[in-house]
């Protein structure tokens, strides 16, 4: 795989989306409805403002071409954006679309959408912006940005990758890379042969049929259909091959279709093989859905101020936020967990290595009521402000973490490390927290103690110390 980072040009319509997240655990009593409470509001860049800013997080440079207007959803979604990518703006008839999501947990409940904006005509900005480009993706998302543009597409001389949509037209003549959905396909090939039976739109065999279609009627080079969980099907218009995502990933997969094609896009204008760059969107896509997927670009309608450890040390919205903002980045999370009782030489060891195995280290600590059921009545010996205080003055320390069950899955899910690492005492033990980090391709990770360092140790030790002599130091 190529590492240059060739300038990226992402034509199509911006959307404004928005996502009121919260738990739903019974149902109301006059309708039998879900109950949403403890929501949380959080605004994010949609549509191709989307896979703007994700292929912006591989590293390159990127430019959104796309309609905006002057009303407020479209002043909104130009803040999302601004720092991240570059925007070329046509005009825009209408106000901006956009979609708040009412969700519980990482379910949809219902959306509302608002909005009925569609591109008004190019501009010669615009124009200048796709002929000068290194490699295009259009983001068609069927509100006429790709059709006010079309002659420019039609003959851009990068490598085109079209993302379609159902609303839309199909992709000009020529363009290296198709990406619909399996239903997408199934919708643009029925419209080539009316007659045609429905079929299985998530059948392999009606992938490969639509695929076939789409590359003779669209003239594309390549047709890759995405199959969510299954990975991508391409095709060159003869024998498909399957790509096939590299683990299950759980999670919210809104988004995850403009992870691919950003990464696709990305690939192909660095001057990768279509193969090798669908290969790589599966899994940047498998990778998007297991890290939290579009929230991973989302922003609090209202940011909180950094929490104060209280009681507790409990510090988990700093660390949340620290998590993002790495994985957002194309970083490494890690994550390292304990009780860190009297911090000693043996757990400044283990958190040195855990931080020089990736770019960010956020520590889980044990409550001081969690460390009681798990020790005894007679620890910790150090409340848990104090002891998140000494671990957030480690220079290897990113974030911290506290958590009041007895083992650390809730908070690791509100993390989602790509590492969560552990001394090597456990080698021989299958912690109880590794099915849930291997579920979002998370990878546990042991390191060795130093021998002969313990809390219980230290104190053993410190109990048994002379007492201090009449008027003698201490």
């Amino acid at each position: 795989m190529s590492t240059a980072r060739t300038p990226l040009v992402v034509v199509g319509d911006a959307l404004l989306d928005h996502d009121l997240c919260g738990r739903a655990d019974r149902l109301a009593p006059d309708a039998p409805v879900p109950v949403v409470h403890g929501t949380r509001r959080s605004s994010r860049p949609g549509g191709a403002a989307l896979a703007a800013c994700l292929a912006a997080a591989d590293g390159r440079p990127v430019t959104l071409v796309t309609a905006l207007g002057g009303d407020a959803a479209s002043d909104t979604l130009r803040e999302l954006l601004a720092g991240r990518v570059g925007l070329v703006e046509v005009p825009l008839a209408g106000t901006l679309s956009s979609k708040t999501r009412v969700m519980a947990g990482d379910r949809p409940l219902l959306r509302l959408d608002d909005g009925d904006g569609r591109a008004r005509e190019a501009t010669r900005e615009a124009v200048s912006a796709i002929a000068a480009a290194g490699g295009v993706l259009v983001a068609d998302y069927g509100r006429g940005t790709a059709d006010v543009l079309r002659d420019a597409l039609a003959h851009t001389a990068a490598p085109v990758v079209w993302d379609p949509h159902v609303r839309g037209r199909p992709p000009v003549p020529g363009v290296r890379l198709a990406t619909p959905s399996a239903q997408e396909a199934r919708a643009f090939a029925r419209q080539l042969d009316e007659d045609e039976e429905a079929g299985d739109a998530a059948g392999l065999r009606t992938a490969a049929r639509d695929a076939r279609t789409l590359v003779r009627a669209w003239q594309a080079q390549a047709v890759a259909v995405t199959l969510g969980e299954r990975g991508a099907l391409l095709s060159h218009g003869e024998t498909p091959l399957l790509v096939p995502t590299p683990a299950a990933a759980t999670g919210d997969p809104c988004g995850a279709g403009d992870r691919f094609a950003a990464a696709a896009a990305g690939l192909l204008a660095d001057g990768d093989l279509t193969e090798a760059a669908v290969q790589a969107a599966v899994h940047a896509a498998t990778r998007y859905v297991a890290e939290g997927g579009a929230r991973a670009v989302a922003a609090p309608d209202d940011p909180e101020p950094a929490p104060e450890p209280g009681a507790d040390g409990d510090t988990t919205a700093d660390a949340v936020r620290t998590a993002t903002r790495v994985r957002a980045a194309g970083g490494t999370v890690v994550a390292a967990g304990g009780c860190f009782d009297l911090l000693h030489a043996g757990h400044v060891a283990l958190l040195q290595a855990a931080r020089r195995a990736g770019d960010c280290l956020i520590v889980c600590v044990n409550s001081d009521d969690s460390v009681r059921r798990r020790k005894g009545d007679g620890r910790p010996l150090v409340p848990a402000a104090d002891r998140v205080r000494v671990l957030r003055a480690l220079e290897c320390v990113d974030a911290v973490a506290v958590f009041e069950e007895d083992t650390p899955e809730r908070v690791l899910g509100e993390l989602r490390p790509h590492i969560w690492a552990k001394g090597g005492d456990y080698a021989r033990t299958r912690l109880p927290e590794q099915p849930l980090v291997e579920s979002w391709g998370g990878q546990v990770l042991l390191l060795p103690y130093l021998d002969g360092r313990s809390t219980t140790g230290l104190a053993r030790r410190a109990a048994l110390a002379p007492a201090p002599t009449p008027g003698g130091t201490r």
